[in-house]
This record gives C-alpha cells, sequence and structure tokens, in this order.
C-alpha cells in the first residue's frame, strides 16, 4: 500500500495510512526526494511529535524521514474496544515500512523499538535495512518501566491550562534545562468535552498492553536472537531503563550490533541531547551505506 500525501506544507508532506483493521496512522514525510529513508518509531504515550528536531536535522543531511503516531496516540485512528496487542503495533510498523519506496533504517524509541526488534527478528526478509534502538533493549530495568507508567496515570483528570501540563513536564523531567513551553507541549494534548487538557493517547492502552509488557520479554529475546540487520543501540549514560547488564545481555544476542551511549542523557535521549543523538545517527547511516 502506498502512502498517499493529503497536504503538502513547506518540504514537509502528511497523510494517513490505513491499517488492514481501519485505524488510520497518520504520518509526515520531510525530504521526500532523499535517501536513505529513515523511518521513526516514537515511545509508548508519546507522538511523532517527540522527532520533529531530530527529522528536521537529519532531512537536512539529505535523508528522506517519516515519522507516524501509533495506534492510539496522537493524531492516529485507536481501536473502537480498547483492546490494543503488541501485534497490532509490529503489524502496523511493517505496514509503514513496507509502504516506503525502499527499505527503511528503523529508529525506535522504547516501545517503538520494541516493534522494531520484533519487526526484524520474526518477519523473512525483515522488512528494514537497519535498526537503530533508541534507549531500549528487549528486558529492561522494572524502574525505569515503572516510572513512565507511574507519569502516565499521574492525570487522568487532565489539565486546566497548559502551564498545569508545562509544570507536569517539568516535575517528570527535573534534569532538563528550562521548562518546555506551551506551544511545544500542544501536540501532545488534546482538550476534551469537559474543556480540559488530556494527553494525546488512549488511555486504555495502560490496561491492555503497558499492563502486560513483562510478558512480551521472552518473545523479544528470541527475536533479538534472530536479528540480521545492522543494528546501532544508543542508550543515555543517566538512563533507568537500560543498565550495563541489559546492554550486556543485548549485545551477546546480536554481536554485530554497535553501542553509542550518550553519557548525559537520560531515557529521553532525543529531547535530552538532540544533537549527539542526531550525529550519532548519522554517522550510522553513513558507514552503512559505505558498506552498502
Amino acid at each position: 500500500m502506498r502512502m498517499v500525501a493529503q497536504r503538502h506544507e513547506s518540504d514537509i508532506a502528511t497523510g494517513t495510512l490505513q491499517a488492514a483493521d481501519g485505524v488510520a496512522l497518520a504520518w509526515d514525510c520531510r525530504h521526500a526526494g532523499g535517501a536513505p529513508t529513515l523511518l521513526f518509531a516514537h515511545g509508548f504515550g508519546q507522538t511523532r511529535g517527540a522527532w520533529r528536531a531530530s527529522a528536521e536535522a537529519l532531512a537536512a543531511t539529505g535523508c528522506r524521514c517519516v515519522t507516524f503516531d501509533a495506534r492510539g496516540h496522537g493524531d492516529s485512528g485507536r481501536v473502537d474496544d480498547g483492546a490494543y496487542a503488541m501485534e497490532q503495533f509490529v503489524d502496523d510498523l511493517a505496514l509503514m515500512a513496507t509502504a516506503q519506496p525502499q527499505p527503511p533504517v528503523l529508529v525506535g524509541a522504547s516501545m517503538g523499538g520494541l516493534m522494531g526488534l520484533a519487526l526484524a527478528g520474526e518477519r523473512d526478509p525483515a522488512p528494514l535495512s537497519a535498526l537503530v534502538l533508541v534507549d531500549i533493549t528487549p528486558r529492561w530495568e522494572t524502574r525505569g518501566i515503572e516510572r513512565v507508567m507511574d507519569f502516565m496515570r499521574a492525570h487522568p483528570d487532565g489539565f486546566a491550562d497548559h502551564g498545569q501540563a508545562v509544570r507536569a513536564v517539568s516535575d517528570y523531567l527535573p534534569h532538563r534545562r528550562g521548562s518546555k513551553q506551551a506551544e511545544q507541549l500542544e501536540p501532545l494534548l488534546h482538550r476534551g468535552a469537559d474543556g480540559r487538557l488530556r494527553w494525546h493517547w488512549d488511555p486504555a492502552m495502560l490496561d491492555s498492553v503497558a499492563a502486560v509488557a513483562a510478558d512480551y520479554q521472552p518473545r523479544l529475546l528470541q527475536a533479538a536472537s534472530r536479528v540480521e540487520v545492522p543494528v546501532l543501540l544508543l542508550s543515555g549514560g543517566r538512563s533507568d531503563m537500560v543498565s550495563d547488564a541489559t546492554v550486556d545481555e543485548f549485545l551477546e544476542l546480536v554481536p554485530h550490533a554497535r553501542h553509542v551511549r550518550l553519557p548525559a542523557a537520560t531515557h529521553m535521549l532525543a529531547g535530552d541531547d538532540n544533537g549527539a543523538f542526531t550525529h550519532a545517527i548519522a554517522r550510522f547511516v553513513l558507514r552503512k551505506s559505505e558498506v552498502t
């Protein structure tokens, strides 16, 4: 299935791609004529807006950069009965990958990286040319996922205004210099019928996906051992999601993988140190292109 643009603003094409069950996946494409293609898959509870600065920087180097909202997130459709499953996310990622003009380099953060591992390790042939895992390994640290879940469950009634949301994010990310501005959070929030602002993702996912995430670890470990495409693991030196132990285990499972640690970054690599983050990806993509 081809990706058909619905509108075009400046050098950004935007459209939707329909999954087999009818859920529409919203996407953006920067530098449509560039190569190679980088496909960005965001983390749980994020949207494609999390990749904006990274996609702009890498598009400027000549790459074709596609970002999309996973089902249940951002502008993409929701599952009517709230019964989200890992397989749906993997199938959606496969659909986005095969819609590209060539097998893309997948840049996957957290949940997006795990779906990429499943896709690369379980599909033959894998519809990816390479895989960049952003601070995630198939076995993650419990304290890290618990902190994410605590934040996602913390404000079920939403916020009265953008200022309250800004303070919530600042409390969650105290290491960041300065607070996010209200306009930066705008794509991450939507206003409900009661007039309050809530995060732009379906809360039903907390019980149908996040609650059983650990059950998927054996499958993901097995998938990792079968990955054959080039792999770059980027980890944060201050991350609570991955550790030396989980990184070492991953490198044993995928001995051809490269690992780069960004010392100043936490789990939120792209937001913490976007310059170093995009530089590491650009080097990886360039080196891979030289080899192939």
